[in-house]
C-alpha cells in the first residue's frame, strides 16, 4: 500500500465510529503500552482504518508533505491525555452493562471480574480494539496480566488473581485464560462460546438464554415413568434423594446413567424430573452452527449452568460424556485429555456442584475409578425386558403392527425403544404412500436394518423359540422323566440342569417346552454370543446374560457350555480360569431357571457339576421313539401312513437318528419335496450316514 503524506497538522478531531470507552482502551494499548510501534513508523500508517477511527484522516489522504512520526507520537500522546481526562464518563454500552450485571449477581463475580469480562467482550465485538491489541504481538500470561493492568486500570495483582483457575471467571466457565502457549489478547482470553459476545451484548433477556448456544431447556420426553418399571428398584431411592436434594439444597449430587445407545437415558432423566415438577437443562453437543464442540468446552459450559442456575429448582443434563472423561484431541484451556488434566477440578465438581446432574454415557468401560466413585447413584440403563419392550412397542406401533408382530419386536432383547419409536415415526409419516398391507413390512424392515448396523441378528432370527408342530416330550431320549422333571420346577420356582448328549437329540427344543410349560420367555444364549476378543469381556457378557434373564423373569439356555466351564486344571491361560469362576459366581447367584446345555460333558470342570441339580443324558431315539416320530412326520407333510414292514425295519437299522434328523429332513420338503414316504426314509438315512462319515473323519483327523 502507497502511504499519503499530509499537508497540515494533525487533525486531534475525535473520531465519531469509536465508542469513548473503546477509544480509550485503545489509546492506552497504543501509548502506555506502545502498540502504536506497530501501527505506524517514519513512512506512515500501517493501518488506515485505525489511523482513520482516531482522526488521523489528513495524514491519510494527502501526500504532498512529509510524514512526521514524532508529530503523530506527540499528538496521539494528546489524545490519550485528553481520553485519560474523560475517562470517568467512558461507559460500556448499557445492555452489555446490565447483562453481565445480571450474570454476576446470578454467578458471584466481584466488580473487578466483571469489568474483565466486559473487556472480553468488546475486544472480540470491536475490530478497532481487536485489531490494536493485535499489535502487542504474541503475548504470555504475564503480559497478559499487564496488558489488562494498564487498561483497565487496575492492580497487577488483582488482574492474576481474577484469572488464576480458582476465581470465580475460570470456576464459572464464563471466561478462561489459555496457558498453554503465547497468542494474541483475544486468543488468550477464551469466552464460553464464539455467539456468547453477540447475545450479551445484544440481547435483552434472562441470563439462562444468553448462554442458549451452550445451556438450553430441555426439550420435553415422550415417554413418562411407567416405561421404566424395570428400574423400580433404583427409583425407590433415587426419586426421593433427588426430592430431597431440591428442597435442601444439598451440593455435590451427581447421577451417572450408563447404557448402549437408545435405551432411555436421555428419556430417564425427563421422565423424572417432570415427576419432580423441576426445570431440566441440557450441557449442548454443538455450536449455533451445528458443529460438533469438544469435551473441554462442554465442562465448561457446564460450569457456567452450574454456576448460573446455582438458586433455582434445576437439574442439569450432561449428556454424552465420553468425550469428557476419555482421551481426545488438544482443546483450549486444557490439557490433551479434558479429564485428566482437570483431574483435580473434575473431582471437585462432582463433590461440590449446587445444582443436581445427571452425567450419560454410553459406557463406563474407560472411566477412571476415581470419577465414578464420586458418583452418588451409577445406573445402567439396558435394554428393557421383554414385558417393558412388548409395552413400548405396544404403544408405539399401535395401528402398525398385530398382536405377532408387536410380540416378534418384544422378542428381540437387543432393540432399543428409540430404534422402534424412530422406525414407527418414519412408517408414519409417509403411511398415505404405502400400500395397505405394507406398513408393519416397512417398519420390519427399517428395523432389521438398525439391527444389522448395529451387530445383532435381525428379527425373523430371533424369533426362533417356537416349537415345531410335531413337538412332543415323548420324542426325546433321556435317562429321567422329563415331563416329571418340568412339574417338579414348576412347583420349585428354580433350577439348575446341565443336559448333555448328541447333537439333535433335542436338548434346545426341551428347553423351549419347559420355558412354555412354566410360561416364561426363553433366553438363549450360544458361546459366539457370549464371547469376547477382549480380556474380561466374556466374564460381562455371562454377567449381562444372567442379569437380563433375571430382569425378564425368563429361562435361560446357555448352549455349548463347555465353552466357559472347562476343567480349571488343565488351562493355560489366567482368563480360562476367570470365565469358569464368573459362570459358577452366576449359576449360583441366580434365582430362575437356568439350563446349560453341551455335547462334551467330560471336559467340564469338577465344580461346575456340583453346582447343577441335575444332569440329564439325551440320547438317539429308541426304535419305538423313532417310529412313532416317522408316523407323526408322515402326517405333517401330508404322506401316505409308513409301512410298518418296509419303513420300520429299514428305520430299525438307523442307530444314530435324532429328532434333529426330522427336523432337517422338513425343512428339506420346503424346497425339495418329499414324493412320498419311502423318500422321507430315504432322506433320515442320508443324514445318519453324513454323521457316521463326519464322525470318521474327525477321529483321523485327531
Amino acid at each position: 500500500m502507497t502511504l499519503r503524506r499530509p499537508r497540515a497538522r494533525l487533525d486531534s478531531s475525535t473520531g465519531p465510529d469509536l465508542l469513548p470507552i473503546v477509544r480509550l482502551w485503545v489509546l492506552r494499548l497504543l501509548v502506555p503500552l506502545s502498540a502504536h510501534r506497530g501501527v505506524f513508523n517514519r513512512h506512515g500508517f500501517q493501518d488506515e482504518g485505525l489511523a482513520l477511527a482516531l482522526g488521523f484522516g489528513k495524514w491519510t489522504d494527502d501526500d504532498a508533505g512529509q510524514f512526521d512520526a514524532r508529530a503523530v507520537r506527540a499528538e496521539l500522546r494528546k489524545l490519550h491525555a485528553a481520553s485519560e481526562r474523560s475517562a470517568a464518563s467512558a461507559k460500556v454500552p448499557a445492555q452489555l452493562h446490565q447483562n453481565i450485571g445480571r450474570l454476576a449477581d446470578l454467578v458471584g463475580l466481584a466488580e473487578i471480574d466483571r469489568r474483565i469480562l466486559e473487556f472480553a467482550v468488546m475486544l472480540q465485538n470491536e475490530r478497532a480494539l481487536d485489531d490494536t491489541a493485535d499489535y502487542l504481538g504474541q503475548l504470555s500470561s504475564l503480559k497478559v496480566y499487564q496488558t489488562l493492568a494498564v487498561v483497565l486500570g487496575l492492580p497487577q495483582s488483582s488482574v492474576r488473581a481474577a484469572l488464576e483457575g480458582q476465581g470465580m471467571l475460570a470456576r464459572s466457565g464464563l471466561l478462561a485464560l489459555e496457558r498453554s502457549a503465547t497468542s494474541t489478547l483475544r486468543g488468550k482470553l477464551n469466552l464460553l462460546s464464539d455467539r456468547f459476545a453477540d447475545h450479551v451484548s445484544s440481547s435483552s433477556a434472562d441470563p439462562i438464554s444468553l448462554l442458549r448456544d451452550t445451556v438450553l431447556p430441555s426439550q420435553p420426553g415422550h415417554l413418562g415413568l411407567s416405561d421404566f418399571d424395570h428400574l423400580s428398584a433404583s427409583l425407590e431411592v433415587l426419586r426421593p434423594y433427588l426430592r430431597k436434594t431440591l428442597d435442601t439444597r444439598r451440593p455435590g449430587v451427581n447421577v451417572l446413567l450408563y447404557g448402549s445407545p437408545g435405551t432411555g437415558k436421555n428419556q430417564f432423566a425427563k421422565a423424572l424430573t417432570a415427576e419432580l415438577g423441576c426445570s431440566l437443562y441440557e450441557v449442548s453437543g454443538e455450536d449455533a452452527d451445528g458443529d460438533a464442540v469438544n469435551g473441554a468446552m462442554r465442562l465448561r459450559a457446564y460450569r457456567v449452568a452450574q454456576s448460573v442456575l446455582s438458586r433455582s429448582s434445576a437439574v442439569i443434563l450432561f449428556d454424552e460424556v465420553e468425550d469428557v472423561f476419555e482421551p481426545s484431541e488438544p482443546a483450549r484451556g486444557f490439557g490433551s485429555t479434558p479429564a485428566k488434566g482437570k483431574k483435580a477440578w473434575i473431582n471437585r465438581v462432582l463433590e461440590g456442584n449446587p445444582v443436581p446432574a445427571f452425567w450419560l454415557t454410553n459406557s463406563i468401560d474407560n472411566i477412571d475409578g476415581a470419577f465414578l466413585r464420586r458418583f452418588d447413584m451409577v445406573l445402567e440403563l439396558p435394554v428393557p425386558p421383554r414385558r417393558q419392550r412388548e409395552k413400548i412397542a405396544h404403544d408405539a406401533c399401535a395401528g402398525l403392527l398385530d398382536v405377532k408382530g408387536v410380540a416378534r419386536l418384544a422378542e428381540c432383547e437387543d432393540l432399543a425403544p428409540a430404534v422402534v419409536a424412530r422406525a414407527a415415526s418414519i412408517v408414519r409419516f409417509v403411511a398415505d404412500d404405502l400400500p395397505a398391507s405394507d406398513p408393519g413390512k416397512v417398519l420390519q424392515r427399517l428395523i432389521d436394518q438398525t439391527l444389522e448396523a448395529q451387530g445383532h441378528l435381525r428379527l425373523l432370527n430371533t424369533a426362533s423359540n417356537a416349537l415345531p408342530d410335531t413337538y412332543d416330550p415323548m420324542f426325546i431320549h433321556a435317562d429321567t422323566d422329563l415331563t416329571v422333571v418340568a412339574e417338579g420346577i414348576a412347583r420349585a420356582g428354580s433350577a439348575r440342569l446341565c443336559l448333555y448328549g448328541p447333537p439333535g437329540t433335542g436338548k434346545t427344543a426341551w428347553a423351549r417346552w419347559l420355558a412354555s410349560q412354566l410360561q416364561k420367555p426363553l433366553l438363549v444364549k450360544r458361546a459366539s454370543d457370549l464371547m469376547s476378543m477382549w480380556v474380561g469381556g466374556s466374564e460381562k457378557q455371562i454377567a449381562r446374560a444372567f442379569r437380563r434373564a433375571e430382569a425378564d423373569g425368563a429361562v435361560l439356555l446357555i448352549d455349548e457350555v463347555d465353552s466357559f466351564l472347562q476343567e480349571r486344571r488343565a488351562a493355560k491361560h489366567s482368563w480360562e480360569v476367570t470365565q469358569v469362576n464368573e459362570m459358577l459366581t452366576q449359576m449360583e447367584s441366580f434365582g430362575e431357571v437356568f439350563i446349560a446345555s453341551t455335547n462334551l460333558i467330560e471336559g467340564l470342570d469338577e465344580a461346575s457339576l456340583r453346582r447343577f441339580d441335575l444332569k440329564v443324558r439325551f440320547d438317539y431315539l429308541l426304535p419305538k421313539q423313532a417310529w412313532a416320530l416317522l408316523v407323526r412326520q408322515a402326517v405333517v407333510l401330508g404322506l401316505s401312513p409308513p409301512s410298518a414292514e418296509d419303513h420300520g425295519r429299514r428305520l430299525n437299522q438307523l442307530d444314530h437318528l435324532t429328532p434333529g434328523d426330522f427336523a432337517a429332513v422338513a425343512r428339506q420338503h420346503r424346497f425339495r419335496p418329499l414324493v412320498d414316504t419311502a423318500k422321507l426314509v430315504q432322506a433320515l438315512e442320508d443324514e445318519v450316514v453324513l454323521k457316521r462319515q463326519g464322525s470318521a473323519r474327525r477321529m483321523g483327523f485327531v
